[in-house]
């Protein structure tokens, strides 16, 4: 095989990892939507494009090379400070810390001009450089692949300036160094990339059990509240049995027959209270393994949290469902109960001056899915608000923190993968829910 033959073999090799890096970051950046992976496409995109000139394979202008070089450049910059870790600027209290410092970014500076001496390519060198300052400056901070990256890419390259390697490799003909430096390259960053993007889901994952966390403690008032109103009644009921029973006994008439009736209706009121009290335990329990569970439960113990208001604002709630009451779906319960304990908490506060108030539950299936359909008769949502709802931190309430149905979408399309829609229909608005039905 002729020497140029290889040489148009190794610059298709070459090519063909760029390009795929360049797929893959933008299909990162779908997902995430994160300036640092649409950067750093665009920066491949023109080192493609500079490659190719650089190449000469075919004819191509050097007001093409040197535009593709400068933008690249400029997409570098963008791509590493968006990657770069801690501060920019290091904590300095001592004459030690500044001196120390300071010869840790000579070292930097050094290294990075050799790095561009050795491989001639300024985008990959200006990453390398700020990576460089992210590792000394916050070295403290943790472990990192930016750290396995700096440190293994300097060894090296110092190892190649010990060694003259360049002046070596260009003697024994082997092919262009450049090349070598293109495919390693993007393959060291793009394994950085993809370390970056599972380390951004952590951290959103994190973002939104925090939100949930925060959404709970802001319901916790209204609960204890509802727990209280809830509990007042049995316990009068229990007390006027006691007294009851007391006259009897006083009177000497407390036969068997009258006091196993008032013995069985205190019990029924404990077990009332005792249910109220499992249902308000389970809904703050901690997050537990998804399963299988009946959605029944799960949204009769959202309207039991919520009863105690309803009643007091003359709320007719009503669940119905069109499908066995057994059907069950997988996930976890209790976030169940927050998506259908958020809506309800929306449709309450919007039923306050309303006339017969009510919200309907109905629970429909088809051969895949279990539909839950909440609706209300408040007038409905405005068409102009009706699309921004489930964005975060959007309220139409002046007291309202904007994320209730955000985490009631994320909950929905992310814990249960399904699906949820709104809609306004004659009477008010009408939630629907999709879930997949367990087997």
């Amino acid at each position: 095989m002729s020497y140029d033959l290889i040489m148009i073999l190794l610059y298709g090799i070459t090519f063909g990892i760029v390009l795929m890096t360049i797929v893959y970051t933008f299909i990162r950046y779908i997902y995430s939507k994160e300036i640092l992976y649409i950067s750093y496409g665009f920066m491949q995109i023109f080192s493609l494009v500079y490659i190719f000139s650089y190449s000469k394979l075919y004819p191509v202008s050097n007001v093409l090379q040197e535009l593709s070089l400068v933008f690249a450049t400029l997409c570098a910059v963008v791509f590493a400070i968006g990657f770069y870790e801690g501060k920019f600027l290091p904590k300095m209290v001592n004459i030690k810390e500044l001196l120390f410092n300071t010869f840790l970014l000579n070292v930097v500076i050094l290294t990075a001009f050799y790095h561009y001496m050795l491989f001639e390519y300024l985008p990959y060198t200006i990453i390398y450089a700020i990576l460089f300052v992210s590792v000394v400056f916050n070295f403290k901070q943790g472990f990192k692949p930016t750290i396995i990256y700096v440190v293994g890419w300097s060894i090296f390259c110092f190892l190649l300036f010990v060694f003259d390697f360049k002046d070596y490799y260009a003697q024994k003909g082997y092919m262009d160094i450049v090349l070598v430096a293109f495919a390693i390259e993007a393959m060291l960053f793009t394994l950085s990339v993809a370390y970056k993007y599972s380390t951004i889901q952590v951290q959103s994952k994190s973002y939104e059990n925090m939100l949930l966390h925060q959404s709970r403690l802001a319901k916790s008032g209204e609960m204890i509240a509802n727990i209280t109103h809830q509990f007042r009644q049995p316990l009068n009921n229990i007390s006027y049995i006691l007294i009851n029973m007391r006259k009897k006994f006083h009177n000497k008439k407390l036969d068997e027959v009258y006091f196993e009736k008032k013995v069985n209706q205190a019990n029924e009121q404990l077990d009332f209270l005792s249910k109220t009290i499992e249902d308000f335990k389970e809904f703050y329990a901690p997050t537990k393994e998804k399963e299988d569970f009946e959605i029944k439960e799960a949204i009769e113990n959202s309207i039991t949290i919520l009863s105690a208001d309803l009643k007091k604002r003359n709320i007719d709630i009503e669940l119905t469902f069109h499908i066995n009451e057994n059907v069950k779906i997988f996930g976890i319960k209790n976030e169940l109960s927050q998506v259908i304990l958020a809506i309800l908490s929306n449709a309450n506060d919007a039923l306050k001056n309303i006339e017969e108030p009510y919200i309907k539950i109905d629970v429909n299936s088809n051969n895949a899915e279990v539909i839950i359909s909440i609706r209300d008769n408040a007038g409905g949502i405005k068409k102009k608000n009706l699309q921004k709802i489930f964005e975060p931190y959007f309220s139409t309430k002046e007291e309202g923190t904007g994320i209730g149905l955000y985490l009631v979408k994320l909950i929905v399309e992310e814990s249960f993968e399904g699906k949820i829609a709104v809609e306004n229909q004659k009477q008010g608005a009408v939630f629907t829910l999709c879930f997949e039905k367990s087997i």
